[in-house]
């Protein structure tokens, strides 16, 4: 079985349970928001990261999905920036504990590092500090760096960078790899539109959105007529629907599959599982149908869970589901 490549930017994640939305507005943190943050107010975490110590992990919504299908059993690799630091070097022994092959760059300055503070009412306010994360540039890409790839799964948050994305998208070509896709960021999709537009119908060949990023890819205000544009423009076309599931479309066939009925805790990587648990299942050979269900099973899991992590126990019990499916 040939390898799930995922490329995208390499953020830790840091998880902070505080006691009052007071230290919110210390940090000049919307609540409620996300905020691209400089290295100053990076520094300024420093103190409330003393008073409340996060939980880490590795993040990213490319490196979330190869961390999924990574725990399922796929042989993954992951591309990314990290710094010469503490943080880089985090990032590299979760990989490796994961059993996920590195291709990391590493580069002078510091990690990108993604904060997110919970406060006792459940409300979740973000501060990311993309650092070198978000250097990653087309000559990083070599021209075989795809070679050993069946599926090279990108996240949306890189067609900001045209250029950065067009090489990939060629040198995907040039290995026979197929390209997959996360639109990621319902603004991001708003911003590059045409872009984006062209890439998907030259050189996509899987295509996950959810309801909204949808909508504003093919200008369409109805979910129904949005699927249908993708899916005129690529072979399999994934529009995510939260509560109420996930429909599929391939040429030869269209499913739906429910949601689960969990109690939702946080609803971070929700969509990154789903990829991972997707692209899984597809390179095993697994319909779309079932395709679908691993995806939304691993969905459905990270949901029940603080931040997008999940322990052994649950990844026990997941794989008895999958194989289940499967068959």
């Amino acid at each position: 079985m040939k390898k799930i490549l995922g490329i995208g930017n390499a953020l830790v994640d840091e998880l902070m349970l505080i006691t009052s939305p007071a230290v919110l507005n210390e940090l000049h943190l919307p609540i409620g928001g996300m905020t691209l943050i400089s290295d100053d107010a990076y520094d300024s975490l420093n103190a409330v990261r003393k008073e409340y110590p996060p939980q880490r992990a590795t993040g990213g919504s490319a490196g979330n999905a190869i961390k999924a299908a990574a725990e399922l059993g796929a042989r993954c690799v992951f591309m990314g920036r990290v710094g010469e630091d503490e943080t880089g070097r985090f990032y590299l022994g979760e990989l490796k504990r994961t059993g996920i092959e590195d291709r990391l760059i590493h580069a002078q300055g510091r990690s990108g590092v993604a904060s997110t503070f919970i406060t006792p009412d459940g409300e979740r306010t973000f501060a990311t500090y993309l650092g070198v994360a978000s250097e990653l540039r087309a000559e990083d890409i070599p021209a075989n760096a795809f070679q050993d790839a069946d599926i090279v799964h990108v996240e949306g948050y890189l067609v900001q960078n045209h250029a950065l994305l067009s090489r990939i998208i060629e040198v995907a070509r040039a290995g026979n790899a197929r390209v997959s896709l996360d639109m990621a960021s319902f603004n991001v999709v708003k911003e590059n539109r045409d872009f984006l537009h062209d890439i998907v119908r030259d050189g996509v060949d899987i295509l996950f959105a959810n309801e909204e990023e949808s909508k504003a890819f093919s200008r369409e205000d109805d979910p129904e007529a949005a699927l249908r544009h993708m899916a005129a423009l690529c072979p399999i076309a994934i529009q995510k629907r939260g509560a109420q599931g996930s429909v599929a479309v391939s040429a030869a066939e269209r499913v739906s599959v429910p949601g689960m009925k969990v109690k939702v805790v946080d609803t971070t990587g929700a969509g990154d599982y789903y990829a991972g648990g997707f692209l899984w299942s597809l390179v095993r050979g697994g319909t779309l149908k079932q395709c679908c269900q691993t995806g939304s099973i691993l969905s459905a899991n990270i949901i029940q869970h603080l931040g997008a992590t999940l322990d052994t126990q649950t990844w026990d019990e997941i794989k008895l589901k999958v194989k289940e499916i499967m068959g």
